[in-house]
């Protein structure tokens, strides 16, 4: 069975001071939880001080973004390296953010996820269509050519150190969200093609959904067969509804 597990993507919210109260009021409310893997994504600059208040919790600390290279000339951009001093177990890569705002490709995703799991983190993989490909019909396609480009350059054997975050465009942070049955639906699609890339290993390998994803919706998305937790945007920024999440996750 694969451990669930949920991560809060703060995206460009909160200052340090804020980072600290949410997690000082969100620990107790999540000391109880053991059969979920529990993960924080602050903004870089509060990355040390979540870090510092999560310390012999279960809950991990994540980035939300990595540049490939260990060091070099590249203003404004963090390292691997700087991530593991700091703590991070988990880092998101491929965010539709960084794909549609930055220009990200497939490639680049996959050179920060390999260079991740070479310094001992996790990498967080997002894949997602627009509502634009949806209606065309091309949901699959765009899913199947992301995960693949995406993860070119992990080794094969590194596979279940991979969690996938599957985010359709169209759900993220507009209030519409993939039904159970529409999220499962890609969700199949995904482990299917896990499976061409990583043989038996794609059993073990965790698929987020990601999309407007609430506390009223929790329980419903993760009671479904390929969903194994959830990478939680807005309702995130609250410490209640998003242990509401992680208990949702913990039941399922």
């Amino acid at each position: 069975m694969r451990r669930p597990v949920v991560a809060a993507n703060w995206k460009m919210h909160k200052t340090i001071r804020e980072a600290e109260a949410f997690v000082d009021a969100f620990l107790p409310r999540v000391a109880g939880l053991r059969a979920v893997d529990v993960v924080l994504a602050p903004p870089f600059p509060a990355l040390a001080a979540v870090g510092r208040r999560l310390a012999g919790s279960a809950v991990a600390l994540a980035a939300q973004n990595v540049n490939p290279e260990p060091q070099g000339a590249f203003t404004g951009e963090v390292s691997a390296p700087m991530l593991v001093e700091l703590g991070c177990a988990y880092c998101i890569v491929g965010h539709s953010e960084r794909r549609s705002l930055y220009g990200e490709s497939d490639a680049f995703v996959a050179r920060k996820a390999a260079a991740l799991l070479e310094h001992g983190i996790r990498p967080i993989v997002c894949v997602g269509e627009t509502l634009e490909q949806r209606e065309q019909g091309r949901t699959a396609a765009v899913v199947r050519e992301q995960l693949a480009g995406s993860l070119a350059s992990l080794p094969g054997e590194r596979g279940a150190d991979v969690v996938i975050a599957y985010e359709p465009i169209w759900a993220i942070g507009t209030g519409r969200t993939a039904t159970p049955a529409l999220a499962q639906e890609v969700h199949a699609l995904i482990r299917a093609a896990l499976g061409e890339r990583f043989g038996a290993t794609a059993e073990r390998i965790r698929i987020q959904y990601g999309g407007s994803v609430k506390p009223d919706n929790a329980a419903a998305l993760l009671a479904e067969k390929d969903i194994d937790g959830a990478l939680v945007g807005g309702a995130s920024l609250e410490p209640d509804g998003f242990a509401q999440i992680a208990r949702a996750a913990e039941s399922a």
